[in-house]
């Protein structure tokens, strides 16, 4: 199996539609608030022990992390042959690239003198995920990193305000966030394991967004000609749900995760300039019901329901 990749490949090219297909689908992949590796998040290195840098380290993320790969090496079909291994049959490699400089003598066009002149080149090459490898030595196999306990407490004024929405939410080791629609529950991290309880209750409020688009709340849909189309839209109104959640709990919100959110729609506004102020009301909407639902956090519901009933 070649490891050159043909001359008509476009490196850069390559790179870019990979980034922002990943972004499009409201995925970024190089930051959790939480402990516990999650598959693929640890450096990627080569078969040499030696750490990818730069462009690659996001593209292996990107691949680990879309595959649910655990180990952190790569290597080539070749070198896994030479280990005595076997890339299973079916697997896709994944594209790294190799930058470097060669120089050239030219001579000059007037002085015919001879100049020295560095040149740079990028040149893809494919590498497989030791997961996908059969016939290695177990000093090869990699277990995820067990989630750490950082010692953040839960707040238990939020922690009575998310309940009160009355979707059930559970916590375990399992080192990610998730919403399941069919079953209607909310998946988290434990939240020793977070950086803070902001960044914990931040998490929450983003799946419980997600939640409120159940038939029985706001029964939300969102257009899209494509499953990954739709995933996006509702990626982003649930962030900027959270986001309006965040700012009235008081909760510092990542805004640079946001952003990223928000430019999976630089292509859906360009086709329909109404798509943000869609997303912005249907995330209006999920905040509000939130706080109808819930309540302002601490606030006494027996004087809640005296207001509703004047």
């Amino acid at each position: 199996m070649a490891e050159a990749a043909q001359n008509k490949f476009d490196v850069y090219q390559h790179v870019t539609d990979t980034i922002l297909a990943e972004i499009e689908k409201g995925c970024v992949p190089w930051h959790q608030p939480w402990t516990g590796a999650r598959a693929g998040l640890s450096l990627p290195k080569r078969v040499t022990g030696e750490a990818y840098r730069g462009i690659n380290v996001l593209m292996l993320w990107l691949t680990a992390a879309a595959k649910g790969y655990a180990s952190p090496t790569w290597m080539t079909y070749r070198q896994a042959q030479e280990l005595g291994g076997q890339v299973r049959k079916g697997e896709k490699s994944a594209t790294v690239v190799k930058f470097g400089a060669v120089e050239k003598e030219v001579a000059d066009a007037v002085t015919g003198e001879a100049d020295t002149v560095k040149r740079l080149y990028a040149r893809a090459y494919s590498v497989f995920n030791v997961d996908q490898i059969d016939g290695l030595p177990e000093t090869w196999s990699v277990r995820p990193e067990p989630p750490r306990d950082l010692g953040t407490k839960a707040d238990p004024v939020l922690d009575a305000w998310f309940a009160a929405m009355g979707v059930p939410t559970e916590q375990s080791d399992e080192p990610a966030a998730y919403y399941v629609p069919a079953e209607d529950r909310i998946h988290m991290p434990r939240v020793a394991t977070f950086e803070s309880a902001e960044a914990f209750y931040g998490t929450l409020a983003h799946e419980m967004a997600h939640a409120t688009k159940h038939p029985s709340r706001l029964d939300r849909k969102h257009e899209g000609k494509t499953r990954e189309e739709r995933y996006a839209r509702e990626e982003v109104v649930a962030e900027l749900a959270a986001s309006m959640v965040g700012a009235r709990l008081g909760i510092r919100v990542q805004f640079d995760q946001s952003a990223a959110y928000l430019e999976s729609w630089i292509k859906a506004m360009q086709e329909d300039n109404r798509a943000i102020v869609r997303a912005a009301s249907m995330a209006q909407a999920a905040a509000d019901w939130m706080f109808e639902t819930a309540g302002e956090p601490g606030a006494d519901p027996a004087v809640a329901d005296m207001k509703e009933a004047a």
